[in-house]
């Protein structure tokens, strides 16, 4: 059994395209959920794996958060205390990429935030563009059901062929022995657009660690590469291209 709160989860992520043109993709991947408390040690303790610290695999606080390198788990406190959520010194578990020779994109991390009764009680969806810019959206999260839904407007550019004029609906399954996130961006006349990153869990260690990594090799390079292509797919099925108005670099917003 291991010792470690922190897991992996292996498994695919697909974007479905409804209009104005049909367009599908789908992608193997793998995810870590990290133990903000145990990042020490498993930057130790798992071998090819380091903590703010280049590797073949690594984690950096900069990559999250207010990407100042400070520490996430009080930059995450703190979010939650503006939003009038406390979770008193429990446990917040970061859904992300990790960085594969130095390099990682993550189009979207999820903060899931546990009181000390271990009840979720906030989730944060942090999303990033390819611009370097990103759009934290903060949502308080019931402890009553394993199905968690969110609803709320988009606030951030993030491709640049769909409209600014739309909204999210998030439909997450607790992070157990399978992983599901399930979103939907749609318009005032209907779904535009879903996106599901699923996976099982794997106990973290060394060995599975390794194993994913030589399954899904230099994976952060061909997620983006993967967005610029698919992008270009748009562009040529005639996609209207939308420009981004608004610069900025590290927003947030509560929602409820």
């Amino acid at each position: 059994m291991s010792p470690f709160n922190s897991c992996i989860y292996s498994g695919f992520v697909t974007h479905r395209r409804f209009k104005p043109k049909r367009h599908f993709f789908s992608y193997k991947t793998f995810s870590l959920l990290i133990d903000l408390d145990e990042l020490e040690d498993l930057g130790k303790k798992i071998n090819f794996f380091s903590y703010n610290r280049f590797n073949i695999l690594s984690f950096y606080d900069a990559d999250h958060g207010p990407r100042d390198g400070s520490s996430l788990a009080r930059w995450v406190k703190d979010r939650l205390i503006d939003a009038k959520i406390n979770i008193g010194s429990g446990t917040i578990k970061l859904l992300c990429y990790p960085r594969f020779f130095g390099y990682v994109f993550n189009p979207l991390s999820i903060f899931y935030c546990y009181d000390d009764n271990s009840n979720l009680k906030a989730i944060l969806y942090e999303v990033k563009n390819t611009f370097n810019e990103q759009h934290t959206y903060v949502f308080p999260a019931s402890t009553s059901s394993n199905l968690i839904l969110h609803k709320c407007h988009k606030k951030f550019y993030v491709s640049p062929f769909m409209e600014m004029k739309t909204f999210y609906n998030f439909r997450l399954l607790k992070p157990g022995k399978i992983l599901n996130v399930f979103i939907k961006q749609s318009d005032h006349e209907g779904t535009l657009l879903t996106a599901c990153q699923a996976g099982k869990r794997i106990e973290i260690s060394s060995k599975n660690l390794f194993n994913e990594f030589f399954a899904h090799p230099l994976m952060s390079f061909k997620i983006i590469a993967a967005i610029h292509f698919e992008a270009f797919r748009l562009w040529v099925k005639g996609v209207k291209y939308v420009g981004r108005k608004i610069k900025i670099k590290n927003n947030l917003s509560i929602e409820n």
